[in-house]
Protein backbone atom coordinates (compact mmCIF):
# COMPACT_ATOMS: atom_id res chain seq x y z
CA UNK A 1 0.00 0.00 0.00
CA UNK A 2 1.68 3.19 -1.47
CA UNK A 3 1.54 5.63 1.22
CA UNK A 4 -0.72 9.27 0.67
CA UNK A 5 1.92 11.89 1.29
CA UNK A 6 -0.69 14.98 1.49
CA UNK A 7 -3.29 12.88 3.40
CA UNK A 8 0.21 12.14 6.13
CA UNK A 9 1.17 15.67 6.31
CA UNK A 10 -2.44 16.38 6.89
CA UNK A 11 -2.84 14.22 9.69
CA UNK A 12 0.97 14.46 11.17
CA UNK A 13 -0.15 18.76 10.82
CA UNK A 14 -3.59 17.94 12.69
CA UNK A 15 -2.03 16.47 15.83
CA UNK A 16 1.01 18.37 16.02
CA UNK A 17 -1.44 21.62 16.16
CA UNK A 18 -3.91 19.95 18.60
CA UNK A 19 -0.71 19.03 21.02
CA UNK A 20 0.49 22.91 20.54
CA UNK A 21 3.82 22.87 22.93
CA UNK A 22 3.31 26.95 23.57
CA UNK A 23 -0.41 26.09 24.56
CA UNK A 24 1.03 23.00 26.43
CA UNK A 25 4.16 25.16 28.13
CA UNK A 26 1.46 27.36 29.75
CA UNK A 27 0.14 24.52 30.87
CA UNK A 28 3.06 23.32 32.68
CA UNK A 29 4.31 26.14 33.49
CA UNK A 30 4.31 24.85 37.22
CA UNK A 31 6.60 22.17 36.13
CA UNK A 32 8.75 24.42 34.02
CA UNK A 33 9.51 26.66 36.75
CA UNK A 34 10.13 24.06 39.70
CA UNK A 35 12.04 21.00 37.62
CA UNK A 36 15.59 21.37 36.32
CA UNK A 37 15.70 20.14 32.52
CA UNK A 38 16.60 16.64 33.31
CA UNK A 39 13.56 16.18 35.54
CA UNK A 40 11.31 17.92 33.59
CA UNK A 41 12.29 15.79 30.53
CA UNK A 42 12.16 12.34 32.27
CA UNK A 43 8.63 13.14 33.23
CA UNK A 44 8.01 14.51 29.68
CA UNK A 45 9.20 11.78 27.99
CA UNK A 46 7.04 9.41 30.43
CA UNK A 47 4.08 11.35 29.52
CA UNK A 48 4.86 11.45 25.77
CA UNK A 49 5.08 7.42 26.07
CA UNK A 50 2.06 7.17 27.69
CA UNK A 51 0.12 9.63 25.55
CA UNK A 52 1.20 7.71 22.16
CA UNK A 53 0.16 4.05 23.37
CA UNK A 54 -2.83 5.51 23.81
CA UNK A 55 -3.22 7.42 20.38
CA UNK A 56 -2.23 3.99 18.81
CA UNK A 57 -4.50 1.89 20.18
CA UNK A 58 -7.42 4.27 18.29
CA UNK A 59 -5.66 5.01 15.07
CA UNK A 60 -5.59 1.09 14.90
CA UNK A 61 -9.05 0.49 16.23
CA UNK A 62 -10.79 3.96 15.64
CA UNK A 63 -14.41 3.83 16.64
CA UNK A 64 -14.73 0.22 17.22
CA UNK A 65 -13.16 1.09 20.74
CA UNK A 66 -16.02 3.41 21.91
CA UNK A 67 -19.12 1.24 20.10
CA UNK A 68 -17.73 -2.25 21.17
CA UNK A 69 -15.62 -2.00 23.90
CA UNK A 70 -16.27 1.15 26.12
CA UNK A 71 -19.95 0.55 25.29
CA UNK A 72 -20.46 4.40 24.28
CA UNK A 73 -21.06 6.43 21.40
CA UNK A 74 -18.16 8.27 19.91
CA UNK A 75 -20.15 11.82 20.16
CA UNK A 76 -20.84 11.41 23.89
CA UNK A 77 -17.18 11.07 23.98
CA UNK A 78 -17.04 14.67 22.02
CA UNK A 79 -19.31 16.34 23.79
CA UNK A 80 -18.03 15.49 27.41
CA UNK A 81 -14.43 16.10 26.16
CA UNK A 82 -15.44 19.36 25.06
CA UNK A 83 -17.12 20.66 28.04
CA UNK A 84 -13.88 19.49 30.18
CA UNK A 85 -11.38 21.54 27.92
CA UNK A 86 -14.54 24.52 28.66
CA UNK A 87 -14.26 24.23 32.17
CA UNK A 88 -10.15 24.65 31.60
CA UNK A 89 -10.56 27.26 29.13
CA UNK A 90 -12.72 29.23 31.89
CA UNK A 91 -10.39 28.90 34.68
CA UNK A 92 -7.38 30.01 32.56
CA UNK A 93 -9.00 32.91 31.64
CA UNK A 94 -10.50 34.04 34.65
CA UNK A 95 -6.91 32.96 36.29
CA UNK A 96 -7.79 30.33 38.56
CA UNK A 97 -4.55 28.78 39.22
CA UNK A 98 -2.55 26.55 37.05
CA UNK A 99 -4.85 23.07 35.80
CA UNK A 100 -1.84 20.64 37.80
CA UNK A 101 -0.67 22.91 40.39
CA UNK A 102 -2.44 20.90 43.26
CA UNK A 103 0.15 17.89 42.02
CA UNK A 104 3.39 17.24 44.15
CA UNK A 105 6.13 17.87 41.43
CA UNK A 106 8.30 14.88 42.27
CA UNK A 107 5.58 12.44 42.52
CA UNK A 108 4.96 9.77 40.77
CA UNK A 109 1.82 10.76 39.47
CA UNK A 110 3.09 14.02 36.88
CA UNK A 111 3.55 12.33 34.29
CA UNK A 112 0.00 10.77 34.09
CA UNK A 113 -1.18 14.09 35.05
CA UNK A 114 0.49 15.41 32.08
CA UNK A 115 -0.52 12.87 29.61
CA UNK A 116 -4.62 13.63 30.83
CA UNK A 117 -5.87 15.51 30.24
CA UNK A 118 -3.50 18.20 28.71
CA UNK A 119 -2.03 15.38 26.04
CA UNK A 120 -4.38 12.96 25.73
CA UNK A 121 -7.91 14.42 25.14
CA UNK A 122 -10.95 14.63 22.64
CA UNK A 123 -9.18 16.78 19.82
CA UNK A 124 -6.31 14.51 19.92
CA UNK A 125 -8.14 11.45 20.25
CA UNK A 126 -10.02 12.31 17.22
CA UNK A 127 -7.09 13.09 15.48
CA UNK A 128 -5.38 9.51 15.98
CA UNK A 129 -9.04 7.90 14.91
CA UNK A 130 -8.77 10.08 11.18
CA UNK A 131 -5.27 9.42 11.18
CA UNK A 132 -5.79 5.48 10.97
CA UNK A 133 -9.01 5.99 9.29
CA UNK A 134 -7.13 7.41 6.76
CA UNK A 135 -3.51 6.16 6.60
CA UNK A 136 -4.12 2.84 7.77
CA UNK A 137 -2.40 1.54 10.89
CA UNK A 138 1.28 1.53 9.82
CA UNK A 139 0.57 5.11 7.83
CA UNK A 140 -1.19 6.33 10.89
CA UNK A 141 1.41 5.23 13.61
CA UNK A 142 4.21 6.89 11.80
CA UNK A 143 2.37 10.36 11.13
CA UNK A 144 1.48 9.95 15.25
CA UNK A 145 4.74 9.38 15.80
CA UNK A 146 6.40 12.29 14.38
CA UNK A 147 3.86 14.57 15.45
CA UNK A 148 4.38 13.88 19.25
CA UNK A 149 8.24 13.63 18.72
CA UNK A 150 8.07 17.21 16.84
CA UNK A 151 5.95 18.47 20.38
CA UNK A 152 8.05 16.77 22.87
CA UNK A 153 11.71 17.84 21.35
CA UNK A 154 9.62 21.68 20.80
CA UNK A 155 8.69 21.54 24.77
CA UNK A 156 12.17 20.62 25.84
CA UNK A 157 13.32 23.47 24.03
CA UNK A 158 10.94 26.03 25.38
CA UNK A 159 12.27 24.75 28.79
CA UNK A 160 15.63 25.16 27.98
CA UNK A 161 14.81 29.07 26.77
CA UNK A 162 12.47 29.45 29.34
CA UNK A 163 15.68 28.90 31.93
CA UNK A 164 18.14 30.85 29.84
CA UNK A 165 15.53 33.79 29.49
CA UNK A 166 14.30 33.83 33.44
CA UNK A 167 18.01 34.43 34.63
CA UNK A 168 18.67 37.55 32.48
CA UNK A 169 14.87 39.02 31.72
CA UNK A 170 12.40 37.80 34.17
CA UNK A 171 10.02 40.76 33.43
CA UNK A 172 9.54 39.25 30.18
CA UNK A 173 8.98 35.71 31.18
CA UNK A 174 6.30 37.19 33.43
CA UNK A 175 4.66 39.43 30.10
CA UNK A 176 4.75 36.07 28.34
CA UNK A 177 3.57 34.09 30.69
CA UNK A 178 0.44 36.45 30.75
CA UNK A 179 -0.28 36.96 27.29
CA UNK A 180 0.64 33.46 26.29
CA UNK A 181 -2.20 32.69 29.02
CA UNK A 182 -4.92 34.61 27.77
CA UNK A 183 -4.44 33.34 24.04
CA UNK A 184 -4.22 29.95 25.03
CA UNK A 185 -7.90 30.61 26.90
CA UNK A 186 -9.31 31.79 24.05
CA UNK A 187 -7.73 28.60 21.75
CA UNK A 188 -8.97 26.33 24.61
CA UNK A 189 -12.46 27.58 25.45
CA UNK A 190 -12.61 27.75 21.09
CA UNK A 191 -11.85 24.71 20.46
CA UNK A 192 -13.84 23.20 23.40
CA UNK A 193 -17.39 24.38 22.14
CA UNK A 194 -16.50 23.55 18.44
CA UNK A 195 -16.11 19.89 19.83
CA UNK A 196 -19.26 20.07 21.94
CA UNK A 197 -20.96 21.39 18.23
CA UNK A 198 -19.73 18.35 16.41
CA UNK A 199 -20.97 15.95 18.94
CA UNK A 200 -24.06 17.80 18.96
CA UNK A 201 -24.12 17.58 15.57
CA UNK A 202 -23.51 13.98 14.74
CA UNK A 203 -26.44 13.26 17.28
CA UNK A 204 -28.89 15.35 15.24
CA UNK A 205 -27.32 13.95 12.41
CA UNK A 206 -28.28 10.11 13.87
CA UNK A 207 -31.88 11.25 15.01
CA UNK A 208 -32.70 12.52 12.09
CA UNK A 209 -31.44 9.15 9.79
CA UNK A 210 -33.95 6.79 8.85
CA UNK A 211 -32.80 4.10 10.91
CA UNK A 212 -32.07 6.09 14.24
CA UNK A 213 -33.80 4.10 16.87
Amino acid sequence: MELDLEQFNKSFLLLLVLLNPFILSVYLLDLIRGLDLKVFSGLLLRAFLISLSVFLLFAWFGEVIFDQVLQVRFLAFLIFGGITFLIIGIRLTLGVGSPIQSINLHSQEVAGAIAMPFIVGPGTISASVLAGSRLGAVGGSAAITLAMAAALVSLILLKMLYDWVQTRQERYVRKYVEVAGRITALFTGSFAVDMILKGIERWLALMGSPTAP
